[in-house]
């Protein structure tokens, strides 16, 4: 029988020889000036309140780890909210890091990060592992300058594996739901990410407008758009906050249309929606709905004058005490009540209206997309908005292309309109005001920018 032994590896074989050279000759290289983040004057409040939550427990909260795309490549990396909520860290160098809140009698709790140190120049680490070694994929900080960059003590990561079991946000329940809860309401320093996050998005939708003539003519525009955006979000940022959604025609009636293979169709709509990710983690979260053709057609118009009045009822219940979900009722009251005037229903009551919906109209935003999902349903779904919150309001009509209870001219369109919002003390302020949003003012700006 034949047997295949697989090969070690495509990396050449060091001599002992080289080795020998690889290993001295090194200038040190410390980091140079004020390298404390910014945002660590804020993260000992952060902690000090999740410790007051449990107090006596060690917890664990994890940054998360590399996982394999492919072989020998890893997916690019992005540590867990929690932790870099906590610790301001937010680089791909965080692969494996774990914060431990230490239980510290009276004091509560002694914030301790275990990292993984700058890689020796002794060994082999530096120049052949492929994961972790400096020349590999660039150079970490060292112990005493990850204490300087968070104010937290910082100790190698091999002695986390020494530690009795604590509280783990990566599997406790409870941990993982408060960490989200405490989350819900944005200090002023996120808010100001959030609105960074938003304003270059802003951008990106600005340089696919421009890009369209292009996209038009290339037989995967929805892939070109797509391209476009992913720029602007790299370069601006850390990358897009989520799979970008570039839907023409009937793609938009599929709610996650992240394939973005199709052609754009100059007599159809774009479904965009796309958020740039900050450097601290911060996104986005913005949806359009185009006429490609840069003017909307009279049934285009129709459907999306709807779901705009759907949009600003939602926005107009947002304000402090207010019940999260009545926003969404506020959409899907102008939408139901809608589809019956079409004769698409035969009455506004009931829910029947979710064939032409699907979801509901909006959700948290922060650190994440889907910003504090692990939130208990008393303090989030079922709770009151408070002032601090940021949240997306995003009411949609998807209207299937085989869907034979709509008219034939119906069929197979599909509009969401999407904005970002803080609630403030009276209402709420729309972060996203500089996209236009009426159908008149998005065929005046389509317009303006192809036209430049």
């Amino acid at each position: 029988m034949n047997t295949v032994t697989p090969a070690a590896g495509h990396d050449l074989p060091a001599s002992q020889e080289l080795a020998a050279f690889l290993s001295g000759g090194w200038a040190m290289t410390p980091l140079q000036g004020d390298i404390r983040l910014p945002v660590a004057v804020l993260t000992p409040a952060r902690r000090a309140r999740l410790s007051a939550r449990f107090p006596g427990e060690r917890l664990v909260i994890p940054a998360g780890g590399l996982r394999v795309r492919s072989n020998d490549c890893d997916y690019r990396f992005r540590p867990h909210s929690a932790y870099a909520w906590l610790t301001g860290l937010t680089g791909e160098d965080q692969s494996g890091h774990v914060l431990v809140l230490e239980p510290d009698g009276p004091r509560g709790h002694e914030a301790v990060l275990y990292v993984r140190p700058r890689s020796p120049r002794v060994g082999d680490e530096f120049y052949r592992d492929r994961r972790y070694g400096e020349f590999w994929v660039g150079r970490r900080p060292d112990l005493a300058e990850a204490e300087r960059m968070t104010g937290i003590r910082c100790t190698h990561l091999d002695a986390f594996n020494r530690l009795p079991p604590g509280r783990d946000a990566s599997t406790d329940p409870l941990l993982a739901s408060v960490l989200s809860e405490l989350r819900l309401v944005k200090d002023a320093w996120e808010v100001g990410q959030l609105q960074l996050a938003v304003d270059h998005t802003v951008a990106g939708f600005e340089d696919v407008v421009r890009a369209l003539p292009q996209a038009l003519a290339h037989p995967r525009g929805e892939r070109w758009v797509e391209g476009v955006f992913g720029l602007r979000a790299r370069a601006e940022g850390n990358g897009t906050g989520y799979e970008t959604i570039a839907a023409s025609g009937a793609h938009a009636c599929a709610l996650h249309w992240i394939r973005n293979d199709g052609p754009l169709d100059r007599n159809s709509l774009l479904l965009l929606d796309a958020g740039v990710e900050t450097d601290t983690l911060y996104t986005a979260d913005i949806t359009r709905t185009l006429p490609l053709s840069g003017r909307f057609s009279p049934v285009q118009r129709e459907v999306y004058e709807l779901v705009l009045a759907a949009q600003e009822a939602g926005i107009a219940a947002l304000r402090p005490g207010a019940r999260f979900g009545d926003f969404h009722r506020a959409c899907m009251r102008v939408i139901a009540e809608g589809l019956a005037d079409w004769g698409v229903l035969e009455s506004a009551e009931g829910d029947l209206h979710r064939r032409y919906t699907l979801c509901s109209s909006g959700h948290m935003l922060g650190l994440d997309v889907h910003d504090c999902a692990r939130a208990r349903a008393e303090a989030y779904t079922d709770g009151v908005l408070e002032e601090g919150q940021v949240l997306t309001v995003e009411p949609g009509l998807y209207l299937q292309p085989d869907d034979e209870t709509l008219p034939a001219g119906l069929r197979g369109i599909g509009v969401r309109i999407e904005d970002d919002l803080l609630i403030t003390s009276d209402g709420a302020r729309l972060l996203s005001g500089a996209l236009p949003r009426s159908a008149d003012a998005v065929e005046e700006w389509m317009g303006r920018l192809i036209g430049g």
